[in-house]
């Protein structure tokens, strides 16, 4: 009942509406191609490493998220994001060509732009949000993004697999382009006021820095962000993971796509239930929640048990999220419109770039140790942030409590 409620909530919102179904079409476009871009590469290689480039070139460009995400506050983000799309859409066809391992240069340069353009986009998306969608409806329609999104990861893949088993990549990179013409329309169809941006605050430097600074001097945004970041990196660590999970269990590395599959399922729940828990709880409480729950679920891991990995994996799907969606909400809630690009675009770099470090690190203390050791370690980390996060919340809570008694004496 309730996230039907939620998702009645925002569709029948216009914009709101408009907005969830042009992401629900671009998600798809690119979690089809995200698989058959390293399946095409490993056919035309042979090559075990080659497919991992693929994961480099479209998560490199976040390196540089702060600057990138300038570029959202020095346009207004509609006509940015109706360009950035129909850019993508006029590229993306070029993957055609690729026939040969000679070829694969385009691939990867196609796909280093693709994320440079994710960069840009992510940021001008999160900061249109704050005016195509009402204040109240912002934590509904961040939660169902996240539904969307891995959703998308259920569905997509397979349907980017089909496609390329049956024609080849350039048949997933078309419909990848024709997905990005249909969100570009979408977005052109959103009514909108956006004043035009003040660029006399100074050079592209000095604006990065702006929003880096608000980002990190905010006393409300910080803490968020750094339970976020510390969540990813230890939920990548744990990642790596799975494969020996699934050897101790008995089962063939297919099985992972058990595990990922009924944590997804988790996931598209957290996203519909996220709206409602934000008003309860608090972004901070929320978030706290949700690490905890991850990290009992990663310590159980250990277990060697189909059922205590099945139940691991929802529970993991139902954590995770948590945190990302109260940051990103508060991100969009506690920044000025002017610096929202940039602050959007750091957020997504501290937050997400810590999974490139924990897969790095993971890979190589999974062949010095057993999962039966690290799981419960990186479990009680992992406790031991949400704990941070829920003082926090307690202590600004009562703050809060003491400057109302303050201003209203008894």
């Amino acid at each position: 009942m309730t996230t039907s409620w939620t998702l009645l909530r925002v569709l029948r919102d216009r914009n709101a509406g408009l907005y969830l179904t042009s992401l629900v079409v671009s998600a798809f476009g690119t979690s089809s191609l995200s698989l058959a871009a390293g399946v095409w590469v490993k056919d035309l290689t042979g090559s075990d490493g080659l497919p991992a480039l693929c994961f480099v070139a479209a998560w490199a460009p976040t390196l540089a998220g702060p600057a990138l995400g300038t570029l959202a506050d020095r346009v207004r983000r509609k006509p940015l994001l109706i360009v950035l799309n129909l850019a993508l859409a006029a590229v993306l066809p070029t993957l055609f060509t690729v026939h040969s391992p000679g070829g694969l240069w385009l691939l990867f340069t196609v796909l280093l732009l693709y994320g440079t353009v994710g960069v840009v986009g992510d940021a001008a998306e999160s900061a249109l949000v704050t005016s195509a969608v009402p204040g109240d409806l912002r934590g509904d329609f961040n939660g169902l993004r996240m539904t969307v999104t891995e959703g998308m990861k259920l569905v997509a893949p397979l349907t980017g697999a089909g496609l390329y088993a049956a024609f080849g990549g350039p048949a997933v990179a078309g419909l990848d382009a024709v997905t990005f013409v249909l969100a570009a329309g979408l977005c052109a169809l959103l009514r909108v006021h956006e004043e035009r941006p003040d660029r006399s605050g100074g050079g592209w430097r000095k604006q990065t820095a702006e929003g880096v600074r608000h980002l990190w001097g905010h006393p409300g945004l910080r803490p968020l962000v750094q339970a976020g970041g510390t969540t990813m990196l230890l939920a990548s660590l744990s990642s790596t993971t799975v494969y020996a999970v699934v050897d101790r269990l008995g089962h063939s590395p297919a099985y992972t796509g058990v595990l990922y599959a009924f944590q997804g399922t988790g996931s598209v729940t957290a996203g519909l239930v996220s709206g409602v828990a934000l008003r309860r709880l608090g972004g901070r409480r929320f978030g706290a929640v949700g690490i905890a729950l991850t990290a009992v679920a990663v310590a159980a891991r250990a277990v060697p048990s189909d059922a205590v990995a099945l139940a691991s994996a929802v529970a993991i799907g139902l954590g995770l999220p948590c945190v990302l969606v109260a940051t990103f909400t508060a991100v969009q809630q506690q920044t000025p419109g002017p610096l929202l690009g940039r602050a959007t675009a750091t957020a997504n770099t501290l937050v997400f770039m810590p999974n490139v470090i924990g897969l790095t690190v993971g890979a190589g203390l999974i062949e010095l140790a057993s999962p039966a050791l690290l799981l419960p370690l990186y479990g009680l980390a992992l406790l031991l942030a949400a704990t941070a996060l829920a003082q926090r919340a307690d202590s600004a809570s009562r703050t809060a409590a003491r400057s109302g008694s303050d201003a209203n004496p008894a």
